[in-house]
């Protein structure tokens, strides 16, 4: 497991306590592409016997995901990194015009010491294109930040059924290193 720092600080407890507040709303499916920013939050969810973690070849097949496990009245979320949100433009406007509560957890890219400089255009677009396509974006920046972000992107999605994405910021992350 890779060891995420930000300014000299450690960043390991996040995705413990995003995965709990998670798991008190219901939500107990995870559709996601592999990323080293979702790594841990992903463990988490393969190692709890009541979750289930589908794997996906590309991201809006996680989009249809969510959309299924609504439809049979559970709850899911897709775990993506930003480069991914580029593709999942026309299956969210299909997800919209049904009303599907889509929740996404956004890995950012492209950001706050990001040393790869093929990650900046995907990175810098992602919240345009959610807001394009009609999702809440709410982002976290700071560690304070995680829990009133989290059950505000649960509730658009879920109670007030809006397509929510909750977006991890690069600062809060940490840069990876080469």
């Amino acid at each position: 497991m890779q060891q995420s720092m930000v300014d000299g600080m450690a960043r390991e407890s996040w995705p413990q306590e995003l995965f709990d507040i998670f798991l008190q709303a219901g939500i107990r499916y995870f559709a996601y592409v592999p990323d080293a920013g979702n790594a841990e939050f992903m463990t988490h969810v393969q190692s709890h016997p009541d979750c289930h973690a589908v794997l996906l070849t590309t991201e809006e097949e996680g989009v249809a995901f969510c959309a299924g496990v609504d439809l049979v009245g559970q709850r899911g979320a897709l775990v993506l990194q930003s480069s991914g949100v580029g593709n999942c433009g026309n299956i969210l406007s299909l997800a919209r015009a049904a009303r599907s509560p889509i929740l996404m957890v956004v890995t950012m890219r492209g950001e706050y010491g990001e040393l790869n400089p093929w990650q900046y255009p995907a990175g810098q677009s992602a919240v345009a294109m959610l807001d394009a396509m009609g999702l809440i974006s709410f982002r976290v920046a700071e560690r304070d930040e995680l829990r009133k972000a989290a059950a505000a992107a649960i509730a658009a999605a879920f109670m007030s059924g809006q397509g929510a994405a909750l977006v991890l910021s690069q600062q809060f992350l940490g840069a990876k290193t080469l």
